[in-house]
């Protein structure tokens, strides 16, 4: 008999807390599917053969095929089949952009919603961690030692690759817990840091080594991993946790921090929680400054911390280089939009504490270098808004630690890693990837990049054997 696909215009809905709950606690706001949704949303995909949705998917999921895996309520072989190409399903399943990339190439987007893929994996990734006991066997080594330095999406999916290939892995991570941005950026009502831990202890079972509190460039180098420590080849995933800030006047007040110190309070150091014992601001009125994706996690954390809480962003609604799907939650839950405003200034008391943000309106001009219309000052226009916090969420750049430290290491003009198309740096056996190569970007793209060196590495170091 036939197959009869839903031709439904529109996907499942995504169960979630009510923004009014939701915003006074750092529970999970989506719930996720249930096994009825996921089989009635799977049963909207068109099984194409040439499969368009894969060429958005920067870790090659083969989509259709785990799809059809879940139409059949065979979950399990639906999680085999994800797993076998991405280290972080769980992860990816909820903070991957989906919209931007394999569901962008969705045939059924063409005349409705796409396939809700991203809500599929999550779900596939859920019901494996919730009925599969079993842990991942360690292969036999085959006698490689691979060093990667940063446990975040790029760290971890090199790490994973080699691991099933019988490399010895040694992953080392500057903060005590594993994750990277996973745990300190990511808030925990958009990625609990349980998954997190788990997707880390599935690679601890495949043999790699976690050593936490270690700063490369300071407790140890490049150099001696692979002098003194014997490690043939090392990855750098650092990451990009330099945050920046805007050049006005008043920014070194009190109340005014990055959006980096605020998210890692909240997240890694779990300040909300009552009985913590990390100090953190409870604002009462929050300006948070920028657009993106780190400017809505910041500004849904105050608003849960109690605060009124601003987004002052330059461009407008349309501009917002956030997740449409961000930008929903944060309007749902009370956030403020301040839109078409810039800083111009940040006002203090005789104490130095931050009283006011003056900002000033904007209008849209013509495109600049990056395609969007470039924001112009309207004189005359500058206004006042009451705060007692500032929060800079302008983006990061790479933390220029190891390349300091790291002889011979070509870096470019914006201090990412200069890599080749296999994620090659400068230095031989060396190689880097995700955002100490491109700035801040995606998980997985890091991902992605982690995986190519991986690949890289072990068509590398094979060559030793042969």
């Amino acid at each position: 008999m036939a197959r009869k696909a839903n031709m439904s215009l529109q996907k499942n809905p995504m169960p979630s807390q009510e923004p009014d709950v939701r915003n006074h606690n750092f529970e999970e706001v989506a719930l996720g599917y249930t096994k009825e949704q996921a089989l009635d949303e799977a049963q909207r995909c068109l099984r194409c053969k040439n499969r368009p949705c894969m060429q958005g998917c920067p870790v090659m999921v083969h989509i259709p095929e785990f799809i059809e895996k879940v139409e059949a309520g065979e979950f399990e072989e639906a999680y085999q089949i994800i797993s076998a190409t991405s280290s972080l399903p769980a992860v990816c399943g909820r903070v991957c952009p989906q919209e931007s990339q394999c569901e962008k190439y969705c045939v059924r987007g063409k005349k409705g919603d796409p396939v809700g893929i991203g809500r599929l994996e999550r779900f596939v990734a859920d019901w494996h961690n919730a009925n599969v006991a079993a842990k991942a066997e360690k292969p036999v080594s085959n006698g490689h030692r691979v060093a990667v330095i940063g446990s975040g999406p790029a760290g971890l999916t090199c790490a994973g690759d080699l691991a099933r290939k019988g490399y010895e892995v040694t992953v080392f991570e500057a903060l005590h817990l594993a994750g990277g941005v996973l745990v300190y950026g990511i808030p925990e009502f958009r990625l609990p840091k349980a998954i997190v831990q788990k997707e880390v202890n599935g690679l601890k079972d495949l043999g790699v080594t976690i050593s936490t509190d270690t700063v490369v460039g300071r407790t140890i180098t490049v150099d001696e991993l692979m002098s003194e420590q014997g490690f043939e080849a090392v990855f750098i995933g650092s990451g990009a946790g330099l945050p920046m800030f805007m050049s006005i006047p008043g920014v070194n007040y009190k109340g005014v921090l990055s959006a980096n110190e605020f998210l890692t309070r909240i997240n890694l150091m779990k300040a909300y929680l009552p009985d913590s014992d990390t100090p953190i601001i409870h604002p009462k009125k929050v300006a948070v400054v920028g657009g993106g994706n780190v400017a809505m996690d910041a500004a849904r954390c105050a608003k849960r911390l109690g605060a009124e809480v601003y987004i002052v962003y330059r461009r407008g609604m349309e501009e917002l280089p956030a997740r449409k799907e961000e930008v929903e939650h944060a309007i749902e839950e009370g956030i403020i939009f301040k839109t078409l405003n810039n800083p111009v200034e940040i006002l203090a008391d005789e104490n130095d504490n931050v009283t006011k943000i003056r900002c000033i309106e904007m209008e849209l001009g013509e495109p600049d270098a990056s395609g969007r219309r470039r924001p112009i000052e309207k004189p005359g226009s500058e206004f006042e808004l009451d705060v007692d916090c500032v929060i800079m969420a302008l983006g990061t750049s790479p933390n220029p630690l190891i390349k300091s430290t790291t002889a011979g290491l070509e870096i470019n003009r914006k201090g990412g890693i200069v890599v080749n198309e296999d994620g090659l740096t400068s230095r031989e056996n060396v190689y880097a990837g995700g955002d100490a190569v491109t700035g801040a970007a995606t998980v997985i793209l890091a991902m992605g990049a982690g995986k190519t060196a991986a690949k890289a590495i072990d068509e590398a170091l094979s060559k030793k054997d042969a």
